[in-house]
């Protein structure tokens, strides 16, 4: 009997960090295999677009010249309203598409186009983000019916934290499978360098969920003369221009890294802030941590699943506790002088060569 070899199809966003990496892990892993991504985005609204020459890409009608030229609140909500009105239209695009492969496995990043393939009757597997889960369904009745409809009609379900299984139970009553999402431990050992660790990074995007502004504001009242980084995957112009004027004259303003450029930054890095009001498995907190940071976050369920070497370089901060900033550094100070090591376990949960080998093996 002959086994058909399916072609494994990624659909997302060529500007999405998380489902470009897992399509080029997918690659690594699979070099035998046929592996193809489908978008309608590629930048807009000032993303980059993270493909690259070599990677095989399949156009559903691309949106980069219908959206905004920068980020904010009304760009969100035009980008929302733009993909509703075409998806019947990239539905039928991506039928056509998929008409080549007929022996295909189809995971689909984030909700939106686990949408398309339900429209598209389209197979498909599915990994919702975070807000989609357990924000957006608190906020509308109207979101949480269609996202029962769509998490239910999917073939198997992948997230990367029981916070985000018992979400989708919650919603749909279906199970979802746990797996990291991972990172890339070579690339980060890569860029690994010798200089001092002076910086105090904030890590996550510019917008009021992850409460940036708390950051800043108790760096100026303290008067801490720690100069602060922001990098950040995207930002709402409007909180970003309200934040700038607390600046000291030293912070630095970096904006979106490519990946590289981050890992860099990171091995320079003395401390790490993340602390959004709701947090699944912060990707960006694990590179930071095996690339020799520590991090200071508030607390969240994905802090107890850590390995040990991973959870000694994390600071839980009471937010409440207004010296939180001094005491993050100096507990910082103590750590980061010893090499971050990366355990078994930690390579077995976070390695994503590993963590999404499994699912190529379960699912693919």
């Amino acid at each position: 009997m002959t086994t058909v070899i399916q072609t494994i199809v990624i659909l997302g966003g060529a500007r999405d960090f998380h489902a470009m990496d897992w399509y080029r892990t997918v690659r690594r892993v699979c070099p035998t295999r046929e592996v193809i991504f489908i978008t309608d985005l590629f930048g807009g609204e000032g993303y980059t677009d993270l493909s690259k020459p070599g990677d095989k890409i399949y156009p559903l009608v691309v949106i980069d010249n219908f959206l905004f030229s920068g980020q904010s609140r009304y760009a969100n909500i035009w980008r929302n309203l733009v993909k509703l009105a075409l998806l019947p239209v990239q539905a039928i695009r991506l039928r056509r598409i998929l008409e080549k492969y007929p022996h295909r496995i189809v995971h689909a990043h984030p909700m939106y186009y686990m949408a398309l393939c339900l429209l598209a009757r389209v197979e498909y597997i599915g990994t919702p983000q975070g807000g989609e889960i357990l924000i957006r369904p608190l906020r509308s009745r109207i979101y949480r019916f269609f996202a029962e409809k769509v998490l239910k009609s999917a073939r198997a379900l992948i997230v990367d934290s029981q916070q985000m299984k018992d979400g989708i139970k919650s919603i749909a009553g279906v199970n979802a499978d746990v797996f990291q999402n991972g990172i890339n431990v070579d690339e980060i050992v890569r860029h690994r360098t010798h200089n001092k660790r002076q910086r105090v990074v904030s890590i996550r995007g510019i917008e009021e969920l992850y409460r940036i502004y708390e950051i800043v504001e108790i760096r100026n009242r303290i008067t801490l003369s720690t100069p602060l980084t922001f990098i950040y995957p995207f930002a709402d112009a409007a909180y970003l221009a309200g934040l700038r004027p607390l600046f000291g004259v030293h912070d630095q303003d970096l904006g979106r890294l490519q990946k590289d450029e981050m890992y860099g930054l990171l091995s320079e890095s003395l401390l790490v802030i993340s602390i959004p009001r709701s947090d699944s498995s912060p990707r960006s907190v694990y590179e930071s941590i095996f690339a020799g940071a520590c991090v200071a976050v508030t607390y969240n369920k994905w802090i107890d699943v850590l390995p040990p070497c991973m959870k000694l370089r994390v600071f839980v901060v009471d937010l409440a506790d207004g010296q939180w900033l001094r005491q993050a550094i100096s507990y910082a100070q103590k750590i980061v002088d010893t090499p971050f090591i990366a355990s078994e376990e930690a390579l077995e949960l976070y390695d994503e060569n590993r963590s999404i080998g499994k699912v190529i093996e379960k699912f693919y």
